[in-house]
Order: structure tokens, then sequence, then C-alpha cells
């Protein structure tokens, strides 16, 4: 088994070296805008997988694809020529969902702030069931208390009335 750290290491050479090469020496014109964004390795070193995404409709980002492919064996050989390393890993290359996942995460954020505004509107009209504070404050137990003293003075306590005792 091979070192982790040095599969990390060979992934990200060979991702600069494929973004390099494409830039520079492939001219396809059905190569539209990519980006390489990911490449990861097996733990024997034999695959790479390169994570791609395309600026553009679904019918450039086929033609990338197909693009890719066919150049396919020249970024093999560039990378065995660079990286230097025994055996130089077969390519495989898969189009990165992380921009769908990017839209979608968008939407359902969008989503939430139109619900967000809709509450927001219902409420601006809206008043409190009760008082605006229900809260005691510490002056107002003072006066309850005093309140709750001389209604019980005034109150008999015996059955006789208060003018008896």
């Amino acid at each position: 088994m091979t070192d982790t750290a040095r599969a990390r290491k060979l992934a990200d050479r060979i991702r600069v070296v494929v973004a390099e090469t494409l830039q520079r020496r492939i001219k396809d014109p059905r190569l539209g805008y990519v980006t390489i964004t990911d490449t990861r390795i097996t733990g024997d070193l034999r695959e790479a997988t390169v994570f791609y995404t395309v600026y553009g409709d679904d019918e450039e980002r086929a033609a990338s694809a197909a693009a890719l492919e066919s150049a396919k064996g020249v970024l093999r050989s560039e990378v065995g020529r660079q990286t230097g390393v025994r055996f130089t890993p077969t390519l495989t290359f898969v189009p990165d969902a992380l921009p769908d996942n990017a839209r979608t995460i968008d939407d359902l954020l969008a989503k939430a702030k139109a619900a967000d505004a809709e509450v927001r509107e219902a409420s601006s009209g809206a008043t409190y069931a009760g008082e605006a504070d229900p809260y005691r404050k510490p002056g107002e137990d003072d006066e309850a208390e005093a309140a709750e003293a001389a209604d019980a003075d005034e109150s008999p306590s015996d059955g006789k009335g208060a003018a008896d005792a």
C-alpha cells in the first residue's frame, strides 16, 4: 500500500499538468471553457479520476467531454513525462456535480428568503395577543403586594364585618 500523502501530492500534480496541457497543447475546437476542479487517485496509483466543469449549455458540455476523451492519450503521456512515476495512471474524466449542487442550494436559499419575506410581511401589522411586555418589573411587585394587603384588610376574615371589629 502506498502513502496517502504521496497519492495526494501526485493527484495535485496530475490536476496541474492536465490543466496546463489543456490550456497550452490541446487545440480541439470542441473543447470549451473547461476547468479542472479536482483529481483523485487510487491507493495503488494506477487510476486517476479527473473532475472537470464546463461553462456553457448541455451541447457544449457534451462536445467538451468528447474532446477530453479524444485527448486522453496526449494528456496521459504528458502526465507520465512530467510526474516521473514508474506507471503512468490511466485518466478518467468525470463531469463535476459541484455547479449543479451549488445551483440547487442557491434555489433553496432563494425559496427560504421568499418565505421569510412573506412571514415578515404578514407579521408587519400584527399586535401582541396580550400586553406588549408580559413580564413584571421590579417596582410592580411592591405595588401588587400593597394592593393585595389592602384587599386583605378590607375583607372579613372571621365572618364578621369590618365595622364589628
